[in-house]
């Protein structure tokens, strides 16, 4: 049997005046994914269970089949686990994103998507001016990066992703609880490092959101995960520009596909990705296939770019991944939305999105197009984390 999971990041929304009052996935063509709603089951997963933050981390980690309860000990630890890090049992991992802060408000919690090369230059920055901090940075993707703590292992704090407080006045969201002084005042350093950094001058007189701040957020300790392999008696890869999927995908045991000119954004090469993947089907029993762009449209509040972004990845993802599968005689397909984004808000919701799968084996369920409204006349998984084993069968 041959399975393959598209993952299109916070493809869910919510009806939009611009678009007619109809929701992305209503307003796109995508014949390929209302294709496996119609041919097979759909429904809608709750991914993000109560007391959760809405999230790639929690929802990925649902939909892969994992009880977060059980599982989940933070965002950070398994971005991580995508670099390899050695984490000493003092230190804390957090998330540490490059922001734009003005006049107190979240004005852009990406730096202006700041490029890598800026990135790699501030992270340096950092390590020098914050290492008698018990600062360790390490760089992700470009405004995603990392931070390990040192004697921190015990901090209890709550933090806010910075993409849920777009244009919000961040003193309403600093990190509290225990610790949360330490946490403030190395902020407080960084932005100091930061303003003085040729890269903020450079940014801004270029028009680009200029760097302000770092944000720390996501904080945990490494976990573990059952394999793949361990679990089910499958081998698996996965494509993604994101080290969130990246440190999950390790973390499950999947060889890691590098796809170039995938970049986690709107402008990912849809097409390598898609061509990459139909490759993987031949090569591997299990291909998860994750694109962040329909999220990150999502939080640019942009609907039209949503659209495009979901029919994107219909024709040059979810069509060659079928294509593929097809050639074989048993085979399943599910796509899965992780959260919403809705464009009205910019940020992620723990609404439960849709899913649909599909295969040779696979009875149709007389439902369908791939749309929130049809998915809510299919089951509801609650919780969602069975949701892959029934996928697969097992």
């Amino acid at each position: 049997m041959k399975y393959a999971v598209i993952l299109p990041d916070g493809a869910s929304d919510e009806a939009l005046p611009e678009l007619g009052g109809r929701t992305p996935l209503e307003a796109a063509h995508i014949p390929n994914m209302d294709a496996i709603a119609r041919e097979g089951r759909l429904g809608r997963a709750v991914t993000i269970p109560s007391g959760y933050t809405a999230g790639t981390d929690v929802g990925t980690l649902t939909l892969m089949g994992y009880n977060p309860d059980q599982y989940y000990s933070g965002r950070a630890p398994l971005e991580a686990a995508s670099k390899g890090l050695s984490v000493r049992a003092d230190q804390l991992i957090f998330r540490c994103n490059f922001v734009t802060i003005a006049d107190g408000r979240m004005a852009d919690f990406t730096a202006g998507h700041i490029p890598q090369a800026d990135a790699f230059r501030l992270v340096a920055a950092l390590n020098d001016a914050l290492k008698d901090e018990g600062c360790e940075f390490h760089p992700g993707v470009s405004y995603r990066n990392l931070m390990l703590l040192s004697e921190a292992a015990d901090l209890k704090l709550t933090c806010a992703p910075p993409h849920d407080i777009p244009d919000q006045l961040v003193a309403d969201h600093m990190p509290k609880g225990a610790g949360n002084e330490r946490v403030l005042h190395i902020m407080q350093r960084a932005a100091a490092v930061i303003a003085a950094h040729p890269v903020q001058a450079e940014r801004a007189a270029s028009g680009h959101a200029p760097p302000t701040h770092i944000w720390l957020w996501g904080q945990g300790r490494p976990t573990h995960l059952e394999t793949l392999a361990d679990r089910f008696g499958l081998s698996g890869a996965c494509i993604t520009a994101v080290d969130i999927i990246r440190g999950l995908a390790t973390l499950m045991g999947m060889k890691l596909i590098h796809v170039p000119g995938a970049t986690g954004y709107i402008d990912t090469n849809y097409d390598a990705k898609g061509a990459a993947a139909a490759q993987a089907v031949e090569e591997h029993d299990f291909v998860v296939v994750h694109v962040e762009a329909a999220d990150e449209a999502g939080h640019l509040g942009n609907a039209k770019e949503k659209v495009k972004a979901l029919e994107r990845i219909d024709e040059a993802v979810v069509a060659p991944v079928l294509a593929a599968l097809r050639k074989h005689k048993d085979w399943r397909i599910l796509v899965a939305a992780d959260h919403p984004t809705p464009c009205s808000t910019k940020a992620h919701s723990s609404v439960p999105p849709l899913f649909a799968y599909a295969g040779s084996d696979v009875p149709a369920g007389q439902l369908g197009p791939f749309t929130e409204k049809a998915a809510e006349a299919g089951v509801l998984m609650d919780p969602g984390y069975p949701l892959m084993s029934v996928f697969l069968g097992r």
